[in-house]
């Protein structure tokens, strides 16, 4: 996908987003889909870690809740204006990411899981026993300020201005996101998580590679989490623990993590899953694990993996012949490269542009 389909795929969603704000009346149901484009960017920062460096954080409330205690605290002090205390929590939460990340990244596989775990439980204990800066169990409120990017409190938690708000970052997120993967950048870091040994014997540090890949998920996730203390003014320990990752991740696994937008249908159809079904059945969460294994047995890419081979463009007719044979070109063997040949016809191996290799199937 080129640079201007991409923007004008960016144009379409928003347009898409400012219908839905106007034809859903219901109050209650723009507030749960704002809740959930909310989680979508949750999800995406998430799918951008497994996606880029294959990797799976079950800590990454972490960086969810402390965006938004980091924002109660600021406010509370009145250290600085609302816009600037958002760009110093997402600032910082990416430093401090990347500098966890060159630590904890070079760990590989569940281990890496199980540090993520660790390091996500330290900061729900601690969040939960600092009742005298975080409010203890009983959480913080997050005295926003009475007027934020031109809009004041009442028009901004209008359920249709509060969803379009939430809409339009995840569509800027998913746009710059999707610019960024399509650079050298982009490219670096898949052949690192392809093939990290091969990576370093053509002359690539893999690790600032995957650290950066780890502090990217962090900032995306933090947004998520500054959108969420937007929506409801609030905070609480449960923000930090290990299951408010393990529900990203399943949105995740449900919407697929090979489409950068995966994730983010993930969310949605959690969330619609959710309010549909608690309607009928106390236990909808284990209707969900059952659709969730049923995903993950029949379509590994999850949703989005399956939208893209229904919509897929058909072969055309000419990958549909039979194969020619030396009757058919010519009445006669001829040797490769010469003029009307099959070699002559034959595609060349693909070459990787990062590695230089040829690439193999599977």
């Amino acid at each position: 996908m080129n640079i201007t389909r991409m923007g004008s795929s960016a144009v379409v969603a928003l347009v898409a987003g400012g219908l839905v704000a106007a034809f859903i009346t219901s109050g209650t149901v723009l507030s749960l889909l704002t809740q959930a484009v909310i989680y979508a960017v949750f999800a995406m920062g998430v799918g951008l870690l497994l996606r880029q460096n294959g990797m799976v954080s079950f800590g990454h409330a972490l960086f969810f809740g402390v965006s938004g205690y980091s924002m109660g605290i600021i406010l509370e002090l009145g250290l600085m204006p609302a816009e600037l205390a958002i760009a110093v929590t997402l600032l910082g939460i990416t430093v401090l990411a990347f500098v966890v990340g060159l630590v904890i990244v070079r760990v590989p596989g569940v281990a890496f899981s199980m540090l993520t775990l660790a390091i996500g439980q330290m900061a729900f204990l601690t969040a939960s026993r600092a009742r005298g800066l975080t409010g203890g169990a009983d959480g913080m409120n997050i005295n926003w300020p009475q007027s934020l990017l031109g809009l004041s409190q009442s028009q901004l938690h209008q359920p249709a201005v509060l969803f379009m708000v939430c809409w339009t970052v995840l569509v800027l997120v998913t746009l710059a996101l999707a610019l960024l993967l399509r650079s050298r950048f982009g490219s670096v870091t898949e052949a690192v998580r392809d093939n990290e040994e091969r990576a370093r014997f053509i002359g690539v540090r893999t690790l600032l590679p995957r650290a950066a890949i780890y502090a990217l998920s962090a900032l995306v996730t933090s947004l998520g989490g500054v959108l969420s203390a937007l929506n409801t003014g609030f905070v609480s320990p449960e923000s930090l623990h290990w299951s408010v990752s393990g529900v990203a991740l399943m949105m995740v696994v449900v919407g697929g993590y090979k489409a950068l937008w995966g994730p983010a249908l993930g969310a949605i159809v959690y969330f619609l899953f959710k309010d549909v079904l608690g309607d009928y059945a106390n236990h909808w969460m284990a209707i969900f694990g059952v659709a969730l294994i049923t995903v993950i047995v029949f379509s590994p890419t999850g949703i989005a993996g399956a939208l893209s081979r229904i919509f897929k463009r058909t072969p055309r007719a000419a990958s549909r012949l039979p194969p020619l044979s030396p009757s058919a070109v010519g009445g006669r063997t001829q040797r490769p490269g010469e003029a009307g040949s099959v070699g002559a016809l034959a595609s060349p191996v693909p070459v990787s542009p990062v590695l230089g290799g040829a690439k193999r199937n599977g």
